[in-house]
């Protein structure tokens, strides 16, 4: 297992460019199995949860094909039924939350699928309702086999159907996407999620052939096609790296450049930083964000303890609520963060009051920050990290603390950023790996 030491205090300088979205990488990659063409992917990133499910879809039998640095061609002209009824594949299933988006694909491709409980980030119930009505309603059945431990799905004759979902869930609205594509008739998805993910997903299906309409809304309609054929497509930058970066720049008051932001789609990200104080100017495709010595949260009109929250999009995306809460601890003024979706991200504060910050963790959901302006430095710790945001917040503080940390268990941090350590190092941050 491998841990990162990091020596707090140090400025950053330069520039940094993000990596490709990981979200909508998981998401691209289960496509390719809905064509028996070429699909050829640009500016994926190496992490470990693609590279996860980049493994896993060779296993089904894709041929993989990598032509340069994150650029991969992807062939599933044959799927190796066999091994998607192994207990390796229902175990490298469960070892990834992604892999969840094979179901809807595979549904489509063969009729049939069964498929494991997935792993991921322990942030909290995760449940798969959605995906799994979603598959009812395009006339799919389902059961649970209690040896196997997995869900058996079949459904040689999908067809299209109007559908409500129960709540916008991101992966879930893809997983029905992607069942759709093929299936005979119309699907209306009313409450899909409307994520840049999910745009870009209707994107490379529609250039597939698909028949998408409503992308960017959260009404969308899919006349089924007879097939898909091959494309290119490339992938966004990641808006979760921008902010972690624009997180990094304001609590080590740093000046930093955000090369190629994507600033299109980052919705209202930059504004959740802005309300906390911190200056943000956009030069063509880059953010460029001033070195400040202080930054002072917003309150709202009436006065009162402004209070940020993550919702569906175009509201904020839950990923950064933790960036966002440590960034706050070095603001002046006070904020609620209010984190609705999951009810255990919010429990990596005890490090952070650990190292000196004031918190107070009213319950689950929702933690008041007040911030020290700068004026006490926070103090060094050893920390684990328990997934992805918390590990990447964690490793935000510690860049801004007084002395070196230790954090444990950064697997988590790899798996959704790429080469980390060497990125910042490169712009003066002082981050060792230690295995």
């Amino acid at each position: 297992m491998a841990s990162f030491i990091v020596e707090g205090g140090h400025k950053l300088h330069g520039s940094i460019t993000p990596q490709g979205a990981k979200n909508e990488a998981l998401q691209v990659l289960c496509a390719v199995l809905l064509t028996r063409e070429t699909v050829v992917i640009n500016n994926l990133p190496d992490i470990l949860d693609v590279n996860n499910l980049i493994d896993l879809i060779a296993s089904i039998g894709v041929r993989v094909e990598k032509r340069a640095k994150g650029t991969y061609a992807f062939t599933a002209d044959t799927l190796d039924t066999a091994y998607l009824r192994s207990a390796d594949f229902l175990k490298k299933c469960n070892k990834l939350r992604g892999s969840v988006m094979l179901i809807g694909p595979l549904l489509a491709r063969l009729g049939e699928v069964t498929y494991a409980k997935p792993g991921g980030d322990k942030i909290g119930r995760r449940r798969l309702d959605t995906h799994f009505q979603g598959m009812v309603n395009l006339g799919a059945t389902f059961q649970y086999d209690q040896q196997l431990l997995a869900y058996r799905f079949s459904g040689k004759h999908l067809k299209g159907s109007y559908m409500l979902l129960d709540e916008a869930s991101v992966t879930g609205t893809a997983n029905i996407i992607m069942a759709s594509v093929l299936a005979e008739g119309t699907t209306t998805i009313y409450n899909a999620a409307c994520e840049p993910y999910l745009q870009q997903l209707c994107k490379l299906l529609n250039s597939m052939g698909a028949k998408i309409s409503g992308v960017g809304s959260n009404l969308l309609t899919i006349e089924g096609v007879s097939e898909l054929h091959g494309t290119q497509h490339t992938l966004l930058p990641d808006m979760i790296e921008v902010g972690s970066f624009i997180g990094m720049a304001a609590i080590t008051g740093s000046e930093l450049r955000i090369k190629e932001a994507g600033i299109r789609d980052l919705g209202i990200i930059p504004d959740a930083f802005r309300r906390l104080g911190i200056r943000i100017e956009e030069e063509g495709d880059d953010l460029v964000i001033p070195a400040q010595e202080h930054y002072q949260i917003e309150s709202f009109l009436d006065g009162s303890i402004l209070t940020v929250a993550d919702a569906p999009w175009p509201g904020l995306t839950p990923d950064l609520l933790s960036v966002l809460l440590v960034v706050a601890t070095q603001a002046k003024g006070t904020v609620l963060i209010h984190q609705k979706m999951f009810e255990s991200r919010l429990f990596f504060v005890d490090k952070l009051i650990d190292m000196g910050a004031q918190i107070i963790l009213c319950d689950p959901h929702r933690a008041v920050v007040v911030g020290h302006d700068h004026q006490r430095q926070l103090k060094h710790n050893n920390m684990t990290s328990p997934d992805i945001r918390a590990g990447i917040a964690m490793l935000i503080a510690a860049m801004s603390a007084e002395g070196t940390s230790r954090i444990d268990h950064i697997d988590q941090i790899d798996r959704g950023y790429e080469d980390i350590e060497h990125r910042l190092n490169a712009i003066g941050a002082s981050i060792k790996r230690e295995e």
